[in-house]
């Protein structure tokens, strides 16, 4: 028996309200509610829709309640899933944007901004840290990774071409069969390439911030936090929308909030072009995330199975996390301006690494915060 629309949106809307602490603790509720209390799918079922959507493009959690919601209301249930668990956190980060702006807060809590910058810092280090044990797993995708760093540091290739450039050379290494190689590689190769294309269009302002926020959202491979190196190089290096300290700005608000951290985009699109740009960013961000899981969720399913293709997302994962290594590099440099903020961002770096509760996100982000303002007020000021 299928469960109505209204009622499925109801339940991921309490999800989204509750979703705090990364991926992680999101993940952690939505099974526990949807595989152990209600029994939608199995514990198995569930593990391996996990594996793929950590695999492949997009926020895991999302893509998870979409999934859920498209198994027991149909394509409306998957679309009223989505919309109920994205909400909070959509118009929280949209009512933060608007106030940023208009109240220049960023000058006006510029000691809170100090220690908030260096939880950023933080934030993506153990982002790193987690995707490399998870997707690095052995020396040829290390290497990958690597070249990745390098080219996006010292190199003049585009991120685009980086991934292909990846994804290619570990499908290689891995010595499947050219011949079926190359005719399993056909959709990932598509799926990375129509966003260059895309980028070559010419468009109006509000065009652009959809057509960049669908580039990143295609190009998410392995979580919420692989969406940063994206909007990185388009909107601040290639664009110029907003500044890299704006840019961190939106990622420190967002981690305080309940929500997938790629909700960020919804302050980077408002920062762009207002509200349009703040719903155009987010729409095109997020689509991938809906469409997937509604129409795709069996092809997918296969396409993560297929080992020529495996060998291909792996290598694009490990290519993703050179990306956001060189990001962090860059936000180091942005963050970490003296020795008490760094000493605020190793702090932070330890307690992220040695606690995994929902709220251990929030109050490490509040916590730096604090921090920097009672830094600045007494011993820095």
């Amino acid at each position: 028996m299928q469960d109505s629309a209204p009622s499925i949106f109801l339940r991921f809307l309490k999800f989204g309200a509750l979703a705090w602490g990364g991926p992680g603790p999101q993940i952690e509720m939505i099974r526990h509610e949807c595989v152990e209390r209600l029994g939608w799918v199995s514990a198995e079922s569930f593990k391996k829709t996990l594996a793929v959507y950590q695999l492949l493009p997009g926020p895991e959690a999302h893509e998870l309640c979409v999934f859920l919601g498209r198994t027991r209301g149909g394509k409306l249930g998957g679309l009223a899933a989505g919309l109920g668990f994205m909400l909070p956190g959509f118009l929280l980060m949209l009512g933060l944007s608007v106030l940023y702006v208009k109240t220049d807060l960023a000058d006006a809590m510029d000691e809170v901004f100090y220690g908030l910058k260096a939880a950023v810092a933080a934030l993506l280090a153990r982002a790193l840290v987690r995707l490399g044990r998870n997707f690095l797993t052995d020396v040829t995708l290390w290497v990958i990774a690597a070249a990745a760093l390098g080219l996006t540091l010292w190199g003049e290739l585009g991120f685009v071409l980086i991934l292909l450039a990846g994804g290619i050379a570990y499908e290689i290494w891995s010595r499947a069969e050219w011949s079926r190689g190359r005719a399993g590689v056909v959709d990932p190769i598509l799926l990375v390439a129509i966003p260059l294309l895309a980028g070559l269009v010419t468009l109006s302002l509000n065009g652009q911030i959809f057509v960049e926020g669908l580039k990143s959202g295609l190009l998410t491979f392995g979580g919420a936090y692989t969406v940063i190196p994206f909007l990185q190089q388009s909107a601040v290096e290639s664009r110029q929308w907003l500044t890299e300290e704006q840019f961190v700005d939106g990622i420190a608000l967002s981690g305080a909030l309940p929500a997938p951290l790629i909700i960020f985009s919804t302050f980077v699109g408002y920062l762009a072009g207002g509200m349009s740009g703040a719903l155009l960013m987010t729409l095109g961000i997020f689509l991938p995330a809906f469409v997937f899981p509604i129409f795709f969720h069996r092809s997918l399913v296969r396409l993560a199975e297929n080992p020529g293709l495996h060998a291909f997302l792996l290598g694009v994962a490990a290519a993703v996390i050179g990306l956001i290594a060189a990001v962090t590099i860059q936000i180091l440099g942005t963050s970490i301006v003296d020795l008490p903020s760094a000493l605020i961002a190793v702090i932070a770096f330890l307690l992220l690494t040695r606690f995994q509760s929902r709220a251990t996100i929030v109050a490490v982000i509040l916590g730096c915060g604090a921090a920097g303002w009672l830094l600045q007020a007494t011993v820095i000021g």
